[in-house]
């Protein structure tokens, strides 16, 4: 898909930064950033700032990540080709749709948002993108999906105060799950990989800071 004006300058440039600050490493994850346009995932309004790093508003209350912060959960989840992917967080969209330019037409990503309109714009971002491996879903991402669970990966975007114990039980063996864990005002993004039935390896990658997960196992329930 053609790029608006001056914006495939914009993305080399956004691109370049990135990989300066450490972030982006992998092939796989700046194709996906070339191949789904962030325009289309933000409000018409914000369109001259969809390549700037900074997160944006796409209303109730809600954002889309900053493309650093995306890069960064995305490169230590360690998508791969052909797998199946839950997201707690769709907001608008454009993670989701990274991760399906990543596992690619044999593999698969689901998509949980609590707010109806938000996923009405999900799907129609997707659509626009061309992304035809991702299914949105209205529902408490904090559950998780039982009915299409286990998942090679696990991708949550929004604050949560501990690890929903749900999610955990969604995560294949040797699978992987990016989770920002803290208060309302700054979370540790958390790296966890199942080693076994009940094993988990926990790794900190940096504070951040998300909106708050609300649902049963967020910060207010639903």
């Amino acid at each position: 898909m053609p790029l608006p004006p001056h914006t495939d300058i914009e993305l080399a440039e956004l691109i370049k930064s990135i990989r300066a600050a450490g972030y982006l490493k992998s092939a796989s994850v700046e194709k996906a950033l070339r191949a789904v346009p962030r325009h289309l995932f933000v409000p018409k309004q914000l369109t001259a700032m969809a390549y700037r790093d900074c997160p944006l508003s796409i209303g109730h209350g809600q954002t889309i990540s900053q493309p650093s912060t995306v890069v960064a959960m995305t490169e230590a989840l360690q998508p791969k080709r052909g797998q199946k992917i839950l997201e707690v967080g769709a907001g608008s969209g454009w993670q989701a749709g990274l991760l399906g330019h990543i596992v690619g037409p044999k593999g698969m990503v689901w998509t949980i948002e609590r707010i109806i309109e938000l996923v009405k714009m999900a799907k129609h971002n997707l659509k626009a993108a061309g992304i035809k491996n991702v299914h949105v879903i209205h529902g408490d991402g904090s559950m998780g999906l039982p009915n299409h669970a286990p998942f090679d990966r696990i991708i949550v975007t929004a604050a949560c105060p501990k690890i929903p114990p749900l999610l955990t039980t969604q995560l294949k063996p040797k699978g992987r799950m990016v989770i920002p864990v803290g208060d309302l005002y700054l979370q540790k993004m958390i790296l966890l990989v199942r080693k076994s039935k009940d094993g988990f390896e926990q790794t900190e990658l940096g504070n951040f800071m998300f909106v708050p997960l609300i649902g049963r196992y967020g910060f207010k329930p639903v």
